[in-house]
């Protein structure tokens, strides 16, 4: 017997059910009126209100008289517990995504990817508006260059020799942020059923990306000061991969730095295999320019280096940046005209008033500063708690590491999830998302709030 399709109304419930547990309609919040409602969708009346009054009866909102229809103040503990056991069902690539984009107050997110707020409010954004008008107000209306704003371009080829990287703006790429960036070389480059490799450990946002274009992800496992380099040679032996992903410098999720004789030799190793690098490096700003990278020591031949200001200055501006060969960029820089037109021309301006300041090498060292106590600060009660540590570097925004006592941090994080401090279990970060892991990521200064250590101790007591 053919499934019954559902109702439209049930259909319609569904979906305002999805808004109000991703937060776009909060507890307390009005939902749109029933006239709204069927004008929006283009159903009658009746049927909204018979979505609506299945709302009501799965607990999500209640009606007040001559007001309307509002989203109650607790979902209810079936709600509860689906949230606090997605953590186990939903290790895939995008529940800490949906987790990092919520805003909850009550909730320290321990695993956060981004700096706190209060160190990049020094960036002060809202006294630039009037600046960036004043660069070109005529522009502001239409869509950018393919390749992006130039000012900005000739400024990075500036920031780029800082760390070694000689370039010209023609080589360069602006994109909304570090992501969208690797998305285009994904795009460029990577057919269904390719094998690519990847850190592992790694940024599970590219996982996300490869799965989807069809590709087949393959880890190279990540050590304390670089990548596992038997394994690297073993699977481009194997393999045959065009691409590497790979973070040299503040790792995701380790924090841990690629050493300067690991970095020769990957190279070595590009060159032998015909392998192209895809150099992650969007906490650029956090580390000295002194540190190996990969794309100085081979100056754009067989690297392609991503750059972001979303985690130095703003995640709101998604300004962020290629540099690769001059022809490769071009390519590039159509497929982007095609995807996105053009990428934000006002943001690439602030970007670039920004960095035109005096106030911004200032600011950078101060945020640079501010790394290294938290760091220095991170490891002293990591050693308070017994924890162990990955890699023990100068300063990073993450610590990859275990409580004592865990073998999977899975349970540690729905039991530290029920005290309102969210984790971010090292399975996400894992090829093998079902691979079991004592490790989890931990932002530095987000683990400095006493909750963290109060909620860590109670839970290991017990």
């Amino acid at each position: 017997m053919p499934r019954k399709r559902p109702t439209i109304a049930t259909t319609l419930a569904d979906s305002l059910a999805r808004q109000v547990a991703e937060g776009a309609y909060r507890p307390g919040e009005r939902l749109p009126s029933l006239r709204d409602v069927a004008q929006m969708h283009g159903y009658s009346k009746n049927t909204v209100v018979a979505a609506f009054e299945m709302l009501v009866a799965r607990g999500l909102v209640e009606p007040r008289r001559g007001a309307g229809y509002f989203v109650l103040a607790g979902p209810p503990k079936s709600t509860q517990a689906e949230e606090a056991g997605s953590l186990g069902r939903a290790m895939d690539i995008v529940w800490l995504m949906r987790e990092q984009l919520k805003s909850r107050p009550d909730v320290l997110a321990v695993g956060d990817g981004f700096p706190p707020v209060e160190w990049l409010s020094e960036a002060r954004l809202d006294k630039y508006h009037h600046k960036v008008v004043r660069t070109g107000l005529g522009s502001l209306f239409r869509y950018g260059h393919r390749f992006g704003y130039e000012p900005l371009r000739t400024h990075l080829v500036r920031k780029l020799a800082d760390i070694g990287v000689g370039a010209d703006p023609r080589q360069i790429v602006l994109t909304h942020g570090a992501n969208d960036a690797l998305d285009l070389v994904i795009r460029y480059f990577v057919p269904a059923g390719a094998p690519v490799l990847v850190d592992d450990p790694g940024y599970y946002p590219l996982f996300g990306k490869l799965k989807l274009a069809n590709a087949r992800i393959i880890g190279v496992p990540r050590l304390a000061d670089g990548p596992d380099l038997e394994a690297l040679e073993r699977l481009l032996l194997t393999e045959r991969p065009r691409l590497f992903f790979t973070q040299s410098l503040a790792h995701n999720p380790t924090g841990s730095d690629l050493s300067a004789a690991k970095a020769y030799r990957v190279l070595q190793l590009a060159q032998r295999f015909n392998l192209l690098i895809v150099e992650n490096d969007a906490l650029t700003d956090f580390k000295p320019a002194t540190l190996p990278r990969l794309a100085a020591l081979d100056q754009l031949e067989r690297t392609i280096y991503v750059g972001s200001f979303s985690k130095s200055f703003s995640a709101a501006l998604r300004v962020g940046y290629i540099a690769c060969g001059a022809d490769l960029a071009s390519d590039l820089a159509d497929l982007k005209a095609l995807i996105h037109v053009s990428s934000s021309e006002y943001c690439e301006r602030t970007v670039d008033v920004i960095l035109s300041e005096g106030h911004y090498q200032r600011y950078i060292a101060r945020l640079r500063a501010r790394l290294a106590h938290a760091t220095e600060q991170a490891l002293a009660l990591f050693d308070r708690l017994d924890a162990s540590v990955f890699a023990r570097t100068g300063q990073s925004l993450y610590l990859w590491g275990t409580l004592p006592g865990v073998t999977d941090s899975l349970p540690i994080a729905q039991a530290l999830l029920a005290r309102k401090v969210m984790m971010a279990p090292g399975r996400v970060f894992r090829v093998d998302s079902e691979a079991v892991s004592p490790w989890s990521r931990f932002n530095v200064g987000a683990v400095l709030d006493p909750r963290f250590e109060l909620a860590v101790r109670d839970l290991l007591q017990r």
